[in-house]
């Protein structure tokens, strides 16, 4: 049996234990179907690790390997491969119904993989992929928002909690498509930075939002898109929404939102969750192939820009629990990769 070092867990503990997370040695995966096997070259973190990983009464007899951003290089190909072939360098999340990519190898769908940007480093291609799809997935396929800016008009788009690896790439594609961007941010280095993705204008997100941006000349907003603390901000985004307007959130509330306050508007309230295509196999998977290929594209046209900010190191399991207190501060600023193994 082949075997192939990872970072995993058998139990869902408090990141501060050394056995939240731990240094394992596990069976190397088979290819099959349309599934490609990946050496991964880098890894990076996201919001939904810290989430799988959260303490609750489980035990895994097997270990978990965590892990939604991938770059890397194909190994093999599955019998019903088309999209790629061993050598080529690729990027992607992965699915969250199999294991994740804090591993040396990787299986994946072909359907879901999208080459790496020719102009990146593997560091920096792995901060893209999770946080690409659920942006322009949110924008552009659940707000149905024009990608032709000539559609657009600078409609305002309001981004709660901006700075995340998330806002960092829809505000990009919101300019992109002719947008007008308003990104919130509380400190003055969360300001700059969403300021250097190309945001129109900051306000906070401690302070009621309405009054803020009527001070800024928008009575209202078109669209609303929530990436954190949904249930704080419900209220603040049913005043500020446009009549008719769209809502689009990634964060599960603690607490049941009032869609009652919508309705006098007329507005729509929609989710996004990255994973849907890839949990359950959807006719339309391929769409993220597509949709990657295109960043690719964008990146290396530098239309896009990667929103890398932290190197931690190699991937160890010591390395992974550093990186998951950094998300679970809630201080975070663009994307925290990992790369290599020891």
């Amino acid at each position: 049996m082949d075997t192939m070092k990872a970072v995993g867990l058998t139990r869902y503990l408090p990141i501060e234990d050394p056995r939240s997370l731990e240094d394992v040695v596990i069976e190397k995966p088979t290819v099959t179907g349309r599934d490609i096997l990946v050496k991964v070259s880098a890894i990076s973190v996201n919001p939904v690790d810290t989430k799988v990983r959260a303490p609750k009464d489980k035990v895994e007899e097997t270990p978990k390997v965590l892990g939604w951003d991938i770059a890397g290089i194909v190994e093999e190909v599955g019998p019903d491969c088309s999209l790629f072939q061993p050598g080529d360098e690729v990027f992607y999340a992965g699915s969250i119904a199999r294991q994740g990519g804090n591993s040396e190898y990787h299986l994946v769908d072909e359907r879901i993989v999208g080459r790496k940007p020719a102009s990146l480093s593997f560091a920096e291609a792995a901060a893209l992929p999770l946080t690409s799809i659920t942006a322009w997935e949110s924008l552009f396929t659940r707000m149905s928002i024009s990608q032709d800016a000539a559609d657009n008009g600078g409609k305002a788009l309001l981004i709660i909690g901006a700075a995340g690896g998330v806002g960092s790439i829809a505000i990009q594609l919101a300019k992109q498509a002719g947008l007008t961007v308003i990104g919130t941010a509380s400190r003055p280095e969360t300001v700059d930075w969403i300021q250097s993705m190309g945001a129109d204008y900051t306000i906070n997100h401690h302070e009621p939002l309405l009054p803020q941006l009527q001070t800024i000349g928008f009575p209202n907003v078109p669209f609303i898109f929530c990436l954190n603390a949904l249930e704080k901000h419900w209220h603040g985004i049913s005043e500020a929404i446009a009549p008719q307007g769209i809502v689009c959130a990634i964060d599960d509330p603690v607490s049941p939102l009032d869609l009652t306050l919508l309705k006098p508007k007329s507005a729509t309230f929609v989710w996004e969750f990255m994973f849907t295509r890839s949990l359950y196999e959807t006719d339309d998977m391929i769409e993220q192939h597509q949709l990657l290929n295109r960043i690719a594209d964008e990146v290396d046209n530098q239309k896009l820009k990667t929103t890398l900010t932290k190197v931690i190191g190699p991937i160890s399991a010591a390395n992974l629990r550093e990186a998951h207190k950094l998300l679970e501060s809630n201080r975070t600023i663009g994307k925290i990769v990992l790369e290599g193994f020891v």
